[in-house]
Formats: structure tokens, C-alpha cells, sequence
């Protein structure tokens, strides 16, 4: 492990100069108290971005199929007084843990399988230890800062040190067997709430809420339900919990008996309507469900009510072929040679509060992904969206460019720059704003021209470039992050 007091250059091993450096592992860990800093960070900038992802594909000559599975490592880039101080670290998790101690892939996760008989697959299913690697996302429950991932035990670690303290110890006895990684927060009243999954002969959907401060699951709403669906996120209204499941299901003992990795299990059925469950947030239970045709999607943007209806809106696939555009020999193809479905359109879905039929309606001609807003007005009315986009050249690419929607006009601004590759913007609002937008974004960007990455500071208003600092080696492409202030993360410049 190297630790550095100054930045550093590191030298990666031989990789292409485009994309397919964002799925090479890199090992090295640094800490580096000042990153050269081309522009100018603003100076009311003063906590850390907090970023996840996969950054480590193979042991002991064996790899990991799908970017999905990546072991997860964490980054922090830390600002103060115009500065801005970097540190990474593989995140300690159990999974990460049995890969140094063995030296190969021992365990199942979303889309690799190295177990060889049935016995041990099935065993694996029930020891535990399996799928804890929390690579997507990162949040807080109480006083601690957690990693997430598609399983419900998070991984708590340090937002200074970036040191893990291990699984997160809930106060109760919920049981499930997945979570969505994207739990959300009311800007109000600091509660928290997510869907858990439970598998077996029946399964279950429990929506719940977390309160402010405190790691206790309380339940709101259970529905069981025979083949469940694969649901990477839900919506949260004002007075609502909205899940948008659609027909791409699995049956919990058929994935048992078959012994093969979850995302094989997952079977999408077209025929089927995409089903939206509401749920009263005080714990009133189901509204009546509504109905709409069918499409896959990985990230709700927003959701809010108006006039009897909720207006949910999300990311939409027309099918879900990007799960399998996704594992690391289909990304690792010369960009001449991927066929990356287009990226999804950002819909609104007008669910009736009484049932019956969904409405959909496209907001804008761009598509995206990564998606981000103003988390003051989750789950509230708002106007903008970023995200990730595809230069519109007729190239073949992975996504190449940052993106602002305004939900108003369908007008879309975008930044670009050859070669790079950015990461999915988090937006930090400037003290006291009061436009929606005054405030920045930043983004993690890969540029693969110079084997190196950056972090990217972009007026939120214009997506003008205000500042970029150079990292000190190069980071693969990764989920999702969050922005604290220094009060919440500790920082230190």
C-alpha cells in the first residue's frame, strides 16, 4: 500500500488509450494533500466528495464477469480554501477480505459464480459473507457514513481515514435478502427510506423508514408476492412511496436449484404490464396498483404529486439488454466494436392515486443516465436534471459527456471534451442560493488520452469549467458518491 504526502504520478499497467482503461483494477492506494488545480475551486466549496465503485476485476487468475461485481474502493476528494486534498482506499469489506486472504473469487455475486458444484452453490447461498461487497453508492444512517450495494448490509466506514468499521448493525429484526442501493432521503425531515426484498416460497416487499438519526428499519408497508422483480430504485413524493416494478423477475427456488449467478436468473417478460405500488408514507398502507406498459430501468429521478396523480419520473429502457451490455468483455471491446444500447429516455410516468391506466410522456430528446438533482427539492417539484450523456457524432462510444436537462423547455446543455470520461455529476448548491441551480457540479472524469483522471468543477447554471484537479493516477469509472460539508465529513486540508 503507498501513502504519499505530495502528488504523485503512477504509471498504470499497458492499457488502450479510450475507455477500456475505466475497467482496468488499479491497486494502489494514496493520500495526497494537495492536487494541482487548474482554474479556480471556489471558495465556499468546504467538505469532501465522497465517491464508489468497482475498482479491482480479477484474482488469482480468476476475473470477475460484470462491471457490476467489481471489488469497490473509495475516493475522497477533500476542499478547502481553494484546495483540494485526494485519498483512496479499497473498502474492507468481507468479500474484499476473502479475495487477499484466499487469492481467488470464493463467493457468488450479481453475475459471477465460481463455485463449481451444486452443494457448494447452495451452501453459499446461506452462509452469509455473499454479496458483500458495497460498490454502488454511499449515504448515512445515524452518526456514520455507509457503502451500499444491492444486499441490506452496508458497510460503515470513516469519511476521513476511509477506513471501513464494518457491517452496519441495524436495531432491528427486519429480514431481507436484497435492498435497492439507493435509499432516499426527505430534505425536511431527515428520515430515510428504501424497499427490502425477501426471497423464499413467498417473497416480500417491505418499503420502510429509517429515522433521522437513528438505525432502526421501521415498517410501513409489506406485500407479498410470488416472483419478485429486479428493482434498483423506487420514488418518494411528498406523501408517498412509489415502486415501479417491472416484468423482469426472478423465482427464488428455481435460482436456488440452478446454481447459477443472479443476474442469469432474471427473466423478462414483456407480455407483462409494468406495475406501479403506491404506499402512504404515514403507514396507511397500498393505494390501489396502476398499470403501464412495460420497460426496465436502473434510476428514478424524482416524484411528486399533483392533481390526484403521482408524476414519477425515471430513466426508461425499453427492455433490459444493458444488463448484458454490461459485463467487462462486451465493455472491454475497442469502441469501435460496442454495442452499448442507447442510452435510456428520461420519462414521466402519470400514476394515477385511485389505479388504472399509466401514462407516459417523454421530457426531454436526450437521453442520460447517472442521474442527479437539487436534493433539496427530492421529492418535490423541480426543473433540472444531470446526468452522464453519448456525444450525438454517430461514433460508437461509452458515455462521453456531462448533461443538463431542463424539464421546462427539453433543452439540454452538455460538457464535453475528446477523450474523456465523466462520472455521474453530484450537485453542491452555493450558500444561501436560491435558484434551483446556483451551485456546481462535480464529476470524476477519466482521461484516457493521459492514462490519468481529474475531478471536474462546472458552474451548474452554464456547465462552464470553473477548476479541474489533477488526481494522481488514474480512476476507474465507477457508481455514485455523495458531497458533505465539513461539518458531516470530518474534512481536513
Amino acid at each position: 500500500m503507498t501513502r504519499s504526502q505530495g502528488a504523485t504520478t503512477t504509471t498504470d499497467a499497458p492499457g488502450p488509450p479510450d475507455h477500456r482503461l475505466g475497467f482496468v483494477s488499479t491497486e494502489e492506494e494514496v493520500s495526497v494533500t494537495a492536487l494541482p488545480v487548474r482554474g479556480t475551486i471556489p471558495a465556499w466549496l468546504d467538505g469532501a466528495l465522497l465517491r464508489n465503485g468497482p475498482a479491482k476485476f480479477e484474482a488469482g487468475g480468476q476475473g470477475f464477469r460484470h462491471w457490476f461485481d467489481g471489488l469497490a474502493m473509495l475516493h475522497r476528494f477533500a476542499f478547502a480554501g481553494g484546495r483540494v486534498a485526494y485519498a483512496n482506499r479499497f473498502l474492507d469489506s468481507p468479500d474484499y477480505r476473502a479475495v487477499r486472504e484466499r487469492g481467488r473469487i470464493g463467493y457468488s455475486t450479481f453475475a459471477t459464480d465460481p463455485c463449481r458444484s451444486i452443494f457448494a452453490r447452495v451452501a453459499a447461498r446461506f452462509t452469509g459473507g455473499v454479496g458483500l461487497n458495497a460498490n454502488v453508492s454511499i449515504g448515512r444512517v445515524a452518526d456514520q457514513f455507509v457503502a451500499w450495494t444491492e444486499t441490506p448490509l452496508p458497510i460503515a466506514f470513516d469519511p476521513e481515514t476511509l477506513r471501513a468499521a464494518g457491517v452496519l448493525d441495524w436495531e432491528d429484526r427486519l429480514d431481507a435478502t436484497t435492498t435497492t442501493p439507493h435509499p432516499l432521503t426527505d430534505p425536511a425531515s431527515g428520515d430515510t427510506f428504501n424497499n427490502l426484498v425477501r426471497f423464499g416460497g413467498t417473497s416480500r416487499y417491505t418499503l420502510h423508514r429509517i429515522p433521522a438519526g437513528e438505525r432502526r428499519r421501521l415498517p410501513l408497508a409489506a406485500l407479498p408476492v410470488r416472483e419478485p422483480a429486479y428493482m434498483h430504485s423506487f420514488g418518494l413524493t411528498a406523501g408517498h412511496l412509489v415502486l415501479a416494478e417491472y416484468p423482469l423477475t426472478v423465482n427464488p427456488l428455481r435460482m436456488l436449484l440452478r446454481g447459477r449467478p443472479f443476474a442469469e436468473n432474471l427473466r423478462w417478460r414483456p407480455e407483462r404490464p409494468t406495475r406501479f405500488l403506491i404506499a402512504r408514507r404515514d403507514g396507511g398502507g397500498w393505494l390501489p396498483p396502476a398499470e403501464g406498459g412495460a420497460f426496465f430501468c436502473f434510476h428514478h429521478v424524482n416524484a411528486q404529486e399533483r392533481d390526484g396523480e403521482l408524476l414519477v419520473d425515471l430513466l426508461a429502457y425499453p427492455d433490459p439488454a444493458i444488463i448484458d451490455a454490461l459485463y467487462l468483455d462486451r465493455l472491454r471491446r475497442p469502441a469501435a466494436e460496442l454495442a452499448l444500447p442507447p442510452l435510456p429516455e428520461l420519462r414521466r410516468c402519470r400514476v394515477p392515486l385511485d389505479g388504472g391506466a399509466v401514462r407516459y410522456e417523454r421530457l426531454a430528446r436526450m437521453g442520460l443516465e447517472l442521474p442527479r438533482i437539487n436534493d433539496r427539492h427530492r421529492g418535490w417539484d423541480y426543473r433540472y436534471v444531470y446526468g452522464v450523456g453519448q456525444r450525438e457524432d454517430g461514433q460508437p462510444d461509452f458515455q462521453n459527456q456531462l448533461v443538463k436537462v431542463d424539464l421546462r423547455t427539453g433543452d439540454a446543455a452538455v460538457w464535453h471534451e475528446a477523450g474523456c470520461y465523466p462520472g455521474e455529476p453530484v450537485f453542491v448548491a452555493a450558500p444561501g442560493a436560491r435558484a434551483e441551480d446556483d451551485g456546481v457540479l462535480l464529476s470524476v472524469v477519466l482521461d484516457a488520452r493521459r492514462g490519468r483522471s481529474f475531478l471536474l468543477v462546472l458552474d451548474a447554471p452554464s456547465l462552464g469549467e470553473l477548476a479541474r484537479a489533477e488526481a494522481p493516477h488514474r480512476i476507474p469509472l465507477g457508481f455514485h458518491g455523495c458531497y458533505a460539508d465539513r461539518l458531516t465529513a470530518g474534512s481536513k486540508v
